[in-house]
């Protein structure tokens, strides 16, 4: 059966619909199988998709990557490919739903199925609130609707894809990058960023009451600052480093391999089979609040 291997008495990557609950092997290696699953990534060529399609690809399953950046995306196939991985890459703009339900289609249709598809790709446009050109009022429309288009548009057309191949095979897991921006409020964010995220993180839950019935698993993944194109590469500038860093307990910043733990669980057949409608945040504690050491600032008032 495509999708799994697992074990003998584990379950596939379809068993679920049937209500079986998973198998009696209890290693780490058995649980966190996706050898054959599967699998699309939308945003691959870099960040944090592309950490989502190396852990996937090099833990054996097939995993074809999607972006609209041509020249990224050969460079991030030949690279899994080179280490003997099965992969494959795909141009598209999630901009364009008639090009994702084509794009969809046609690996679906290659694959015999769908087990897990990652709605990953987005974009960061216009200036946050914390200058003035940011400022609600003088907020870049063009920019927002750009954002809008990736970051909103784009999941929901990627995630009703996904679902026209899932829901008629009676299994699958759909996951949706949000972002701490879509659950709490973010100075440095854009207005399209903003209402971006949050749409998607109810989209999230909307979805997963929609295909429980058909046993399609869907969840939200909420990154706090990483290094990525979005959220500043490993050489970005130290202003901006420290002030990201600023905001999270764990005062840094985080590299999306990070992120890879966490896919693992959403993607492989028989880990997190009873979870569906979660947003997981991976976010050093950014939405618990911000580090102690903010407290103990002078002007803070706090200082023992």
């Amino acid at each position: 059966m495509a999708g799994s291997t697992g074990t003998a008495e584990g379950t596939s990557g379809t068993a679920g619909a049937e209500g079986s609950v998973p198998g009696s092997d209890k290693r780490a290696t058995a649980i966190f199988d996706v050898e054959g699953v599967r699998a699309a990534v939308t945003g691959a060529a870099s960040g944090l998709g592309f950490a989502m399609a190396e852990v996937l690809a090099l833990n054996g399953a097939r995993v074809s990557l999607l972006d609209a950046n041509a020249e990224l995306l050969d460079v991030a196939v030949k690279e899994l490919a080179g280490q003997g991985a099965t992969v494959t890459g795909e141009l598209l703009d999630v901009a364009d739903p008639e090009a994702v339900d084509r794009v969809m289609g046609r690996i679906a249709e290659r694959e015999g199925g769908l087990d897990a598809v990652f709605a990953n790709a987005g974009i960061s446009r216009g200036a946050g609130i914390i200058v003035e050109e940011g400022q609600l009022e003088n907020s870049d429309r063009a920019a927002y609707r750009q954002v809008i288009d990736v970051n909103l548009n784009g999941v929901v057309w990627t995630v009703q894809a996904a679902a026209r191949v899932m829901r008629p095979q009676r299994h699958g897991r759909i996951v949706v990058t949000a972002s701490t921006a879509g659950i709490t409020t973010e100075a440095f964010c854009g207005y399209g960023y903003i209402a971006a995220k949050g749409g998607v993180v109810n989209l999230v839950r909307q979805a997963a009451l929609d295909l429980a019935r058909d046993n399609v698993l869907v969840n939200g993944i909420a990154p706090g600052p990483f290094f990525t194109r979005i959220g500043g590469p490993s050489g970005a500038d130290p202003e901006v480093v420290a002030y990201w860093a600023s905001t999270v307990p764990l005062g840094r910043m985080a590299d999306p391999s990070e992120l890879q733990g966490v896919v693992l669980l959403l993607a492989a057949p028989r880990a997190s089979t009873f979870v569906t409608g979660a947003m997981i945040p991976v976010d050093g504690g950014t939405l618990i609040g911000p580090p102690i050491s903010a407290y103990s600032r002078p002007d803070a008032g706090f200082v023992r």
